[in-house]
């Protein structure tokens, strides 16, 4: 059997059509290339977008649940002069009716802030944690650890999980001359 015969035309009308049909080829190839480009700006705006709304609902919870804080921290010395108070009176030996005013409204004081999330920080006898104390003086002592909170002066406050005043503390180190 014989080989068909391959012959090359002359530049012919076909020519000029495969021409015509590879310059529509590469300009569709660049428009689907475009339009890729189009879609992946769409797909990385729509997502910035969809994570702009997360933070910003993030931000407004966050922003009603310590709505109060600023409230609460200008009530803190109020509570601190009370308690003061109510120290006062117990060194004098009071327990009239004065003394139990105070430490009914006392009482209220922390039980509204209870009920805002506000709560105060139990630190005695706790490790010193810079988070949520504040170091005013170093006490001597070998009945606790170094470096543990060995008296409150001023106590602190969280706001749910964020901490609104420091507990104002002092902190042990080791008794010099004592092992």
């Amino acid at each position: 059997m014989a080989e068909p015969e391959t012959t090359t035309r002359p530049d012919g009308p076909g020519d000029g059509l495969a021409a015509a049909l590879a310059g529509e080829l590469q300009a569709l190839r660049a428009k689907a290339q475009e339009r890729d480009q189009y879609l992946a700006m769409l797909q990385r705006t729509q997502a910035d977008f969809e994570n702009y709304q997360k933070r910003a609902r993030r931000e407004r919870e966050d922003e009603w649940k310590y709505r109060h804080a600023d409230l609460a921290r200008e009530l803190l010395p109020v509570i601190d002069n009370l308690e003061r108070a109510m120290a006062a009176a117990k060194q004098a030996g009071e327990t009239g009716p004065l003394v139990q005013g105070v430490t009914m409204v006392q009482g209220q004081f922390v039980d509204l802030l209870r009920r805002y999330g506000i709560t105060r920080m139990d630190a005695q006898g706790k490790p010193f944690d810079p988070h949520l104390h504040q170091a005013v003086m170093q006490q001597p002592t070998n009945d606790y650890p170094p470096g543990t909170v060995v008296q409150v002066l001023e106590p602190g406050y969280l706001i749910h999980d964020r901490v609104l005043r420091d507990a104002r503390v002092a902190v042990s180190v080791p008794a010099e001359g004592k092992p």
